[in-house]
């Protein structure tokens, strides 16, 4: 029995029983009050469900939203156009083709509100086209039958051994901070360390993952959730991580080159220092262990400061190396203190800020930038609305009955699939989940469903294959097949409150559902198989694109969108790579870089504010330069960035390091450098140009 256990785990075997009960309980309740389709109760109970008790009810509530949204649409449609049945199907196919357009670029869980608007729109509208003066009735009932597989899902998964997220968000953050300082600490050490390309593709995958997870804390059952703002606050200081340390690494790979391979004693002693310090920062939650950390980091940040040399006019490259890598340690080393206190923050269940500096990171919350690809959302509205339409014209032109069933699949298979690159993968599971469902169908109603007697035994009856179905959905290898078996199980002529055994009922719905399935494979073939080399393409081009319009702006830069997006496309980037390409890394290295240089192009931005005109010439030229390159690159021939630039770079570090103001000078020479190191990493050191009059 243990063997057994381990074999199909005890989450996965109790998740499959509690999905079973939310199943019988909204079957038993839509069959008690008459409900026409009860197997839409029943199905909705198994498509809401998740592990954990949050996510259901967010899910739960997302799609109460949606089908709402898609039963008023239908209401509001269907009586004026029923007699124009081209009119009527044009508005269904813009329907679903603007439903999922808005839900790929939203990007979150909440997306599926949309989704759910779009394709509750053809579960209403299709079947029932041929009486459109019940559409209000049939929408309200599908609404009820609906809502009732919510509430049961969400009652069952959110009372009976509820999987609270907020226990899984807190392990996970406490992983990613244990992650992020190992990362850290191998990032910033003398030597190389052989690994730092992963380290920096998993932090960059985590950061998203807690994105996602804190969109269902709102939902959770635990009383002890922390607040949103505080994850998305941990979310900005982890973010902060990857540019620092990537930054502190090349500024010790030149000062040890410069130094024949030894970096200056000073040098080494506090990096060693600071090794130390981040991965033992003090782990404990409690005010002493709080006072520790921050006694530490801001000793680490006071000799940083200490030995930071003066910006002035006669600097050297070797002085400016320092300067760089002496600022961005200190940052390192407090984004590191800010991800701990949030940590103690997170850990006190409390609204009360933990340090003044919790308060201040926890000021202006909002939400989290994402990369949007428009290109791609279009892509999947299209073949959406292409897939409704020309279903439609099939179904109107071959006067098929049953024709509609086959369209309203297609729709919602088509809307379901249109995030993933490859939408044929799934749907040919779906097809095989779908072939397994007839067989199994076929043996239910036509060999134990007519010696069956009251609802205990229907239920005995079907409870081997769904808590066996359940248990393969808790698997994301076996969720795709799962799924459609258990559509099929809930077939329309099995769950009824009129129930026949009538074969011709059934094997007509069956075949609607097959060519529904195969139509939306040949559409998604035509239409959407667009490949991941082109959403490589497009998510690269977006990030250059992006920084080309940063460049030019003249508003204050937003520093912590441009890292956000960033870290979401090189998050998107690394599944893909590892897919469809033997060396990944240095396309990730190349994202990693364009992101520095965004982060110094905001530091730029921000000098040129506070210049006056004529002083912030020298940037403008740069920051000009800079859009017109990242502008014209190519992703298949990406070239090197132009010498005149590196001499518009030089000529701004030249001017501005003579500027009255210590702190101008400062930051111009910091933000300079680092953009000069992310472009033209190969070129020689910075030498001042002569002054005029003066013999190079």
């Amino acid at each position: 029995m243990t063997a057994f256990g381990e074999r199909i785990g005890w989450p996965a075997a109790l998740f499959s029983l509690k999905c079973f009960a939310a199943a019988m309980l909204a079957l038993f309740i839509a069959l008690s009050i008459g409900l026409e389709r009860p197997y839409w109760a029943f199905l909705t109970s198994y498509i809401v469900a998740q592990p954990l008790a949050g996510a259901v009810i967010s899910k739960a509530v997302f799609r109460v939203i949606g089908t709402l949204t898609g039963a008023i649409f239908s209401v509001a449609i269907v009586p004026p156009l029923v007699n124009a049945p081209e009119l009527l199907s044009l508005a269904m196919a813009l329907w679903m083709a603007g439903c999922v357009f808005v839900s790929l670029l939203d990007r979150t869980p909440r997306s599926y509100m949309f989704v759910l608007a779009g394709y509750s729109a053809c579960l209403i509208v299709f079947p029932d086209v041929d009486t459109p003066q019940t559409i209000f009735t049939v929408a309200m009932l599908r609404v009820q039958e609906i809502t009732i597989g919510i509430l049961c899902g969400s009652l069952i998964h959110g009372v009976v051994f509820p999987g609270s997220i907020t226990n899984l968000l807190l392990a996970r953050v406490e992983a990613m901070l244990r992650d992020a300082e190992r990362w850290s600490h191998d990032a910033i050490a003398l030597e190389p360390v052989e690994g730092l390309e992963q380290e920096r593709r998993r932090l960059a995958q985590d950061i998203t993952e807690l994105h996602q997870m804190s969109v269902h804390l709102p939902f959770d059952i635990s009383r002890l959730a922390p607040r949103v703002r505080t994850v998305r606050a941990m979310q900005d200081q982890l973010s902060l991580l990857l540019p620092l340390g990537a930054a502190v690494e090349d500024r010790l790979a030149m000062l040890s080159a410069a130094s024949g391979g030894n970096v200056p004693s000073d040098v080494a002693a506090l990096i060693a220092d600071a090794r130390a310090w981040i991965v033992h920062p003090g782990e404990g939650h409690s005010g002493e262990d709080r006072a520790e950390r921050t006694e530490g980091a801001n000793a680490l940040i006071g000799r940083c400061a200490a030995l930071e040399p003066l910006a002035r006019a006669e600097m050297g490259w070797a002085d400016m190396m320092r300067l760089s890598l002496f600022a961005r340690l200190a940052a390192l080393i407090a984004a590191h203190r800010d991800c701990r206190d949030l940590n103690d923050q997170m850990a006190t269940h409390s609204r009360q800020p933990v340090t003044a500096r919790v308060a201040e990171l926890l000021e202006g919350r909002r939400n989290r930038e994402l990369h949007r690809d428009h290109a791609a959302a279009l892509r999947g509205a299209f073949g959406a609305f292409v897939t409704v339409a020309l279903g439609c014209a099939l179904w109107i032109g071959s006067g098929w009955k049953d024709g509609g069933s086959a369209v309203m699949l297609a729709g919602v298979f088509l809307s379901l699939f249109a995030a993933s690159d490859n939408p044929l993968a799934p749907l040919k599971g779906f097809m095989i989940g779908t072939i397994a469902a007839s067989l199994l169908g076929a043996v239910y109603g036509y060999a134990i469903m007519p010696r069956l007697d009251g609802f205990a035994m229907l239920a005995a009856a079907y409870a081997p294959m769904l808590l066996l179905l359940g248990t393969m959905m808790a698997s994301p290898r076996w969720a795709g097949i799962a799924l459609p078996t258990l559509l099929g199980l809930g077939s329309p002529v099995l769950l009824s409150s009129r129930y026949t055994n009538a074969f011709s009922s059934y094997a007509n719905g069956t075949v609607a559902q097959m060519v529904g399935i195969w139509f939306a494979i040949v559409m998604a073939g035509l239409l959407q198989s667009a490949g991941v080399e082109r959403a490589i393409r497009r998510t690269v081009r977006a990030g250059w694109n992006d920084i080309a319009n940063r460049a030019t702006l003249m508003s204050p830069p937003d520093v912590r969108g441009w890292i956000n997006r960033m870290l979401d496309r090189i998050a998107l980037l690394a599944p893909r790579l590892a897919a469809t390409r033997g060396d990944s890394g240095q396309l990730l290295y190349d994202a990693l870089r364009d992101l520095r240089t965004g982060v110094a192009i905001g530091e730029l931005r921000q000098l040129r504010l506070d210049l006056s005109a004529s002083e912030a010439a020298p940037l403008t030229d740069v920051l000009t330069g800079v859009s017109a390159h990242y502008r014209g690159r190519d992703p298949d021939t990406p070239g090197p960035a132009p010498l005149a630039l590196l001499a518009d770079i030089d000529g701004a570090i030249s001017d501005l390091s003579r500027n009255p103001d210590a702190m101008i000078r400062r930051g111009a020479i910091l933000a300079l450098v680092s953009l000069r190191r992310s472009l033209f990493p190969q070129s020689d050191g910075y030498r001042r140009p002569p002054m005029t009059g003066q013999p190079a």
